[in-house]
Parts: C-alpha cells; sequence; structure tokens
C-alpha cells in the first residue's frame, strides 16, 4: 500500500512537471525547452518575495506565478516567434534562454559555482502534518500536491471546452489552418499557451519545491521528466501525459522500494527507448507511425 499511495503521489508530480510542456507544445507545436528553468525562477521569486521583503506566503506565490507567466509570453513575443516553424532553432533558442537563466540564478548562489553555495533556499510547506493510519502514513504536502494536480487537470478540462479562448486555443491545436480561416490568430494563440504553459511550471514547483529545496539542477531534471512523460504519452496529447505520469510515478516508485532510486534515470529512458521502438508515436500520439514513413 505504501508503494501504490506514493506511486500516486509521484505519478502527480510527474504530471505536473510535464503539464506544461505538453500544452504549449500540443497548441503551438513549440517545443519549450526553458520549461525546467521557469520551473526553478518560480521557486527562487516566491523564495526572494517571503525572504527578502517580508511578503506572506499567499501574495509571494501569486505574485511570482504572474512574473513567471509574463516571463513566458515576453519570451515568445520578442524571441521565439522569430524562429517558430524551424524546429532545430526553436530546440536550441529555447534551451539557450533556460540555460541562461538557470546559470544566472547559479551565480546568485543556488547551488555551488565557484564557491557560490546557497544554503536555504527552501520554500515552507503549504502544510504541516502527517495523516497516519493502520497502512500508510503520509505528509499532507503530497497529498495537496494530489489535489493540485486533479484541480489543473479539472480546471484545463473546462478551460478548453466552454471559455471562449480555450476553445480557441483547442481548435488551433486541432487545425491550425483551419483556425486561421476561421480568424483565429495563430500568433495570439502560441503566445498565451506559452504564458499559460509557464503559469503551469509555475504551479508544479510551488507544489513540489516544499519537499526538497530550490535549487539549479532540478530545473535540468524537471526538463528530462517533461519530454520522457510527452515522448511516452504522446506530445500534445492530455491523455498521454497522464497515462505516461501514472507509468512512471508508479514504475520509479516500484524500483526504488525494490532496486534503490538510483536506478529511476535507467528505468524512465528504458521504458523511453521501448516505447519508441513498439510505438514512436507515443501512447496518444498523432504524429506518423514509423511503418507509414519508411
Amino acid at each position: 500500500m505504501d508503494v501504490f499511495v506514493y506511486g500516486m503521489v509521484n505519478s502527480m508530480i510527474f504530471f505536473l512537471m510535464a503539464v506544461g510542456f505538453s500544452f504549449v507544445y500540443g497548441i503551438s507545436r513549440l517545443p519549450n525547452f526553458a520549461h525546467g528553468a521557469l520551473y526553478v525562477l518560480t521557486g527562487f521569486i516566491t523564495w526572494s518575495f517571503i525572504n527578502k521583503t517580508g511578503l506572506p506566503y499567499w501574495p509571494s506565490v501569486i505574485i511570482s506565478l504572474i512574473i513567471v507567466s509574463m516571463t513566458g509570453v515576453v519570451i515568445y513575443q520578442f524571441v521565439m516567434i522569430r524562429v517558430r516553424g524551424m524546429p532545430i532553432s526553436e530546440i536550441i533558442v529555447s534551451f539557450a534562454i533556460g540555460l541562461g537563466i538557470l546559470e544566472g540564478l547559479r551565480l546568485q548562489g543556488i547551488g555551488d559555482f565557484k564557491g557560490f553555495i546557497g544554503p536555504g533556499y527552501v520554500l515552507p510547506p503549504f502544510i504541516d502534518g502527517v495523516v497516519s493510519t493502520s497502512w500508510v502514513m503520509i505528509d499532507l504536502q503530497r497529498l495537496l500536491i494530489i489535489a493540485v494536480g486533479l484541480l489543473i487537470l479539472c480546471l484545463m478540462w473546462i478551460f478548453t471546452h466552454y471559455h471562449r479562448i480555450g476553445m480557441a486555443l483547442k481548435a488551433t491545436a486541432q487545425n491550425e489552418r483551419a483556425a486561421l480561416m476561421l480568424g483565429i490568430n495563430s500568433d495570439r494563440m502560441a503566445n498565451i499557451a506559452l504564458g499559460i504553459g509557464s503559469a503551469l511550471a509555475g504551479m508544479a514547483a510551488i507544489s513540489v519545491m516544499p519537499l526538497g529545496n530550490i535549487n539549479c539542477e532540478s530545473g535540468y531534471n524537471v526538463l528530462t521528466n517533461a519530454i520522457a512523460v510527452c515522448v511516452i504519452g504522446g506530445l500534445g496529447s492530455w491523455r498521454g501525459t497522464a497515462l505516461a505520469a501514472l507509468i512512471l510515478g508508479l514504475s520509479t516508485t516500484i524500483m526504488s522500494s525494490f532496486g534503490g532510486t538510483m536506478w529511476n534515470r535507467v528505468l524512465v529512458f528504458g521504458i523511453i527507448i521501448l516505447t519508441l521502438i513498439v510505438r514512436p508515436s507515443g501512447l496518444f500520439g498523432q504524429q506518423k507511425e514509423l511503418e507509414e514513413r519508411v
């Protein structure tokens, strides 16, 4: 039962890390390789507001999410729009932006860089306490992660089915040319998508970072996990993202329980390789299958 409960928590962590990346790619076909950097940036901004200005926790979180969302909009408006439609350039440019953000934060003392060591970069948990039963003991912060993930999933479904902008985003994702014929501005939709995707990366940071500390290496790990989930589930597929997160969360928890955490990364990349061999487009991907391309 411990493995199952903590496996569900890890599955939701994988989902939160990947949902913003999947959302942006699903709408605009932009691989946002600055995703992990925006994750770390949210944690650092929140920590700064709390510890440098004395702002309460909730206002710090809200302001941080707004700042990171606007950062995503600026990245698209002034940089990504110039290379949109050139896949290799999109990857290189977005990764370069993320690298600049992470290494800039490293110079501020987050991590270890030329003697700059930043202890104390920790976000407090939203809820203190532990739930203990006869079959499992789990802290409330991890239960909150499950609640936040489910809430995001429900809100995004409602947004894309009932809100005008959400339906325009959905139309762009389904057929960009048809959406253009209906008067939907694809660049505006991509801009909105990157803003929302950045905010989702921030939500993941706010939910998950209280379990550890704020460090630059987590940015690279989050990006790797997001790509893994999207490759396995199918790029741009909500169902695939949720199912792949469930598979990776449960499998890594089982591996940690019986084989140790040092094998988790090997397991994740093994599942990626197996998926690409059996179903190159992912579980619910819409890309052409291998046999169609050969």
